[in-house]
């Protein structure tokens, strides 16, 4: 028969309770020790290698009134608790802990199991599997038994009970459960541990699996201790944490001189939820000589575990609470977007309207004031002819269905198409307008599409010339050499083309609404100014589905800004050197 320690036990059942010889099922477990148990402790069935080297008749052994006899746990109240949390949560544990039998203290390891009954009924049976570490006599205890199962300390008292453990298990699970506000769930966790256990600090720290580092985001201190409260803790240099997050069980040891917990005797323990950890506990103890016991480590390790629940659950309340409010967001900048969009579709139209109404009624007096109608009809067609289009790509855009034609584009080509359009704009407004090419002996060519690209380029020249009152705009282009990959291509660099005005600037506070979608820096100043404020994250899109990248820069309101974006580099041009130029 083979069983893991790792899952219960099903269909296990003594063949004859009581019997003086071993039982068979027993003794083919493969184990130096193995019995049957209740959780109160009573033994069903039991079996010992070295019961007869010993002169032990097991009949005596297991149902003996004598406890000097009978084969009992040093620390009865802690092995009975990890018996009942063992049956309760059906998951076998391991544990190291001191029998006595006929006057020999034993150490034990043992991996304890439940026994799984039929559907519907609840578990009561245990199998116990294990080996002797050593023996002690009487004479030869030196308080080693005794110290490793002295009962936690709870302040002074040092006598804390089974039911004494769950009653602090609860309460301080309770405290945690009234609130969904992470950072109080972390407060208040350490404050309990830290007053109920005698503490001299406890601290918490949360974790992600990326995370190389540790902060302590919560501190229980006695007054005389320095606070390490924000503290930066490296995993690397603290093993013991490590170790916590690795086994998820309890971890005791001296702290070393290289650690932050110094020479203090320090627990660690991972909170985890479904067998992820998220966070980690370490408490110093202010007893130096004290070790925990066995139902201690076992009390550590269950509210550990309630507490990782606990801090999973706030967090995703967290999360959908930010969600809601970011969708709650969403929603309330669509609604200011489509009525941006209405008005911006609406003003061009009524012009068109207006202008096309005065002529059919016979209001142009004469044939050169009807042609400005006319003008201004077309003009008005124009912008909305822009709107819809701003309007058509971003959604072929969200639908992943923009279509891009990428071959090589000559720069200087794109850059004369765009002043045909722009300069008369700009001067329109008395703005300077000023193109500067890479300083090369041959043409710059570019990877991209050549429709795209000037969309691209109108767009942020158009914004800048729309935004800018006084000063001008510049357009330039500078080539970086290094090799990329792009579109199963590697090409020997990049272009990097810059836009920038003297116009009125963006906050620094603002800028990262820029590229949102249906994100607005200013509805008024949109409104103000005209546009749908797609213009941005329509480039933002084109420019990526290039291979490139878009950067928005401006040091502040009134103080001009500059959109770069950059694009492969489809041959290597010969620079001109900067003695050449001069």
């Amino acid at each position: 028969m083979s069983i893991s320690a790792n899952s219960p036990v099903t269909n296990l059942m003594p063949e004859k309770q009581g019997s003086e010889n071993p039982s068979i099922s027993l003794a083919n477990l493969g184990a130096e020790l193995a019995f049957l148990q209740t959780g109160a402790g009573d033994y069903l069935d039991f079996y010992w290698e070295q019961s007869k080297e010993l002169g032990i008749n097991l009949l005596d052994l297991v149902h003996s009134e004598n406890e000097e006899v009978n084969f009992t746990p040093v620390d009865k109240d802690a092995y009975l608790f990890l018996l009942q949390q063992i049956l309760t949560n059906l998951v076998p544990q391991k544990c190291q802990c001191w029998f006595h039998c006929c006057g020999i203290l034993l150490e034990l390891e043992l991996t304890i199991t439940p026994i799984l009954p039929p559907l519907g009924r609840d578990a009561t049976t245990l199998l116990v599997m294990g080996r002797v570490l050593q023996t002690l006599s009487r004479d030869q205890d030196n308080g080693n038994a005794s110290n490793i199962f002295t009962p936690l300390q709870v302040g002074k008292d040092r006598n804390l009970g089974l039911q004494q453990y769950q009653k602090l298990v609860n309460q301080i699970t309770r405290n945690v459960r009234r609130t969904l506000n992470i950072d109080i769930i972390w407060q208040q966790t350490v404050d309990d541990l830290g007053k109920s256990l005698g503490l001299e600090r406890c601290i918490i720290c949360p974790y992600q699996p990326s995370d190389n580092k540790l902060k302590a985001i919560a501190e229980y201190r006695q007054p005389n201790i320095k606070s390490i409260l924000g503290l930066e803790i490296d995993l690397a240099s603290e093993s013991i944490f490590t170790q916590a997050l690795t086994t998820l069980e309890p971890i005791f040891q001296l702290g070393t001189g290289n650690s932050i917990f110094e020479q203090k005797q320090v627990l660690v323990v991972a909170t985890c939820h479904q067998d992820e950890p998220n966070g980690l506990i370490a408490a110093t103890l202010s007893d130096e000589s004290y070790i925990p016991t066995t139902a201690e480590l076992v009390f550590v390790k269950d509210l550990a575990d309630q507490l990782g629940t606990a801090i999973a659950h706030a967090i995703l309340y967290q999360e959908l609470s930010i969600a809601r409010q970011e969708a709650e967001d969403a929603s309330h900048l669509k609604s200011e977007f489509l009525a941006n969009v209405s008005h911006e579709i609406r003003t061009p139209l009524n012009g068109m309207i207006g202008f096309l109404k005065l002529i059919l009624d016979g209001m142009a007096d004469d044939p050169e004031e009807q042609r400005q109608f006319l003008l201004e009809a077309h003009k008005s067609s124009l912008h909305l002819l822009d709107v819809i289009n701003d309007i058509l790509d971003f959604a072929r855009i969200e639908a992943g269905k923009m279509e891009i034609e990428l071959r090589s584009v000559k720069l200087d080509e794109l850059f004369n198409d765009v002043e045909s359009f722009m300069r008369m704009q700009a001067e329109q407004k008395n703005l300077s307008f000023q193109i500067q090419m890479p300083e090369t002996s041959d043409e710059v060519m570019v990877y991209g599409d050549y429709q795209r690209l000037k969309q691209v380029m109108l767009n942020l020249v158009g914004n800048a010339i729309k935004f800018t009152h006084e000063g001008g705009i510049t357009i330039s282009a500078d080539v970086v050499l290094k090799k990329i990959i792009f579109d199963d291509q590697q090409f020997p660099g990049i272009v990097r083309l810059r836009v920038a005005d003297t116009g009125i600037g963006v906050s620094l506070d603002k800028q990262d609404k820029l590229f949102q979608l249906f994100s607005q820096v200013d509805g008024s100043r949109t409104r103000q100014y005209g546009g749908t404020g797609l213009g941005l994250v329509i480039s933002q899109k084109l420019v990526e589905t290039m291979g490139g990248e878009v950067h928005f820069y401006s040091l502040g309101e009134g103080l001009g800004s500059t959109v770069t974006f950059s694009v492969p580099l489809y041959q290597q041009p010969v620079m001109v050197s900067s003695s050449e130029g001069e």
